[in-house]
């Protein structure tokens, strides 16, 4: 059990210390009961709210309603000549509240769980634990978990977003429609698409996100959603919020190599697409099920064929960025709502597989494949 008292002399020994409180490392401790479990998260829920989506099937629906800001069985893609719009059966297009997600978490952490609102410092591995301090105190845990930010290269391929809710004037069109891709936006810098979300007729997301290897200052992205607000004639009553992120594309470094990393920057994150939250709850879950059988070592949160194939897209996109609304666009088409939402999910069958390598371009692809 822990020990937490004011001599600052004193070790706080634990069984299992999780540094950051983010999506995996919340997400995990909120499943461990038999053992004493540190967290270490500065920051509050509040402090990093934002949305996070995921194609949810019925559980999930069901799982996630309190947390919910939107749910949509319809989803679309557009560019210059044609829409694909999709209609699923099966799946919901799902964006949550972070915050409020991670604050019932927080609610739900046993007795044998302690969390401290402050960064873990002068972090020590060893073995598969190791020691640190923070907030003035002294730690030791039999076995660490990593969920801070993976480090990002520089130059390297990135999804990158500026995003505004807003409450607009008049009812706008069809809200039962998520958009994921509007490709009718500046093409000149990179992959630029908007992304918008309406949570109900008069509440809605809007993002301009990029996928290139160079950030854009915000007043870019700001320009982009203005102009894309006024070519849909919706306009602005009242901003809500605003929201920016950065999600790696490309293998990443974990903060420390020595320390068993979950989430992103155990490489949770989808590289074609930027989709983490499903993988980082499958990591999370199964690791709790290991741990609670004295099992500790991390499961991986994506196939290593998996990431191969979105390794060679990805190279794709970098040697020939005309082809990219194509590639997205192709893969719309070629795939039902269902398959679509298997596809982003990484759960695709090979019936899916065989339709969206049927619909690409095979000499780009051919050359990746022998260039790697």
């Amino acid at each position: 059990m822990s020990k937490l008292d004011n001599n600052t002399n004193e070790i706080n020994e634990f069984d299992i210390a999780i540094i950051g409180g983010g999506s995996a490392g919340i997400s995990l401790a909120s499943q461990l009961n038999d053992c004493s479990v540190v967290v270490l998260e500065p920051r509050t829920p509040a402090e990093r709210d934002c949305s996070w989506a995921l194609w949810a099937d019925s559980h999930q629906v069901e799982k996630f309603a309190a947390v919910t800001k939107g749910s949509w069985q319809q989803w679309r893609l557009i560019d210059h000549q044609t829409e694909v719009c999709h209609y699923s059966d099966q799946y919901r297009y799902t964006s949550l509240s972070s915050a409020q997600y991670m604050t019932q978490c927080e609610s739900k952490l046993s007795k044998g769980v302690d969390l401290i609102r402050a960064p873990a410092e002068d972090v020590l591995a060893s073995g598969n634990g190791g020691s640190f301090s923070a907030a003035g105190k002294h730690y030791r845990a039999a076995q660490l978990y990593d969920s801070r930010p993976p480090k990002m290269a520089d130059n390297s391929l990135r999804q990158h977003f500026l995003g505004w809710e807003i409450r607009t004037k008049y009812p706008i069109n069809e809200p039962e429609i998520a958009t994921l891709m509007d490709f009718r936006v500046d093409q000149s810098r990179g992959l630029h698409f908007i992304y918008a979300l309406p949570f109900s007729d008069r509440r809605l997301l809007i993002e301009s996100t990029m996928i290139s290897n160079h950030l854009e200052d915000k007043d870019w992205y700001r320009q982009a959603i203005t102009e894309w607000l006024h070519e849909q004639n919706i306009e602005i009553e009242e901003s809500l919020s605003e929201e920016t992120g950065v999600i790696p594309m490309h293998k990443i470094k974990p903060v420390d190599k020595d320390i068993a990393s979950i989430g992103a920057a155990s490489g949770a994150v989808r590289l074609s697409s930027g989709y983490a939250f499903t993988g980082i709850q499958a990591q999370v879950t199964q690791l709790a099920e290991r741990i609670s059988v004295g099992q500790y070592a991390v499961p991986s949160p994506i196939s290593s064929i998996l990431i191969r194939l979105d390794e060679i897209f990805n190279r794709v996109l970098m040697a020939q960025p005309e082809l990219a609304v194509s590639l997205m666009m192709g893969t719309a088409k070629a795939l039902d709502a269902n398959g679509f939402a298997r596809f982003m999910l990484g759960s695709a069958t090979i019936i899916d597989w065989a339709k969206v390598i049927m619909a690409m371009p095979k000499v780009p692809f051919l050359k990746q494949v022998f260039h790697s």
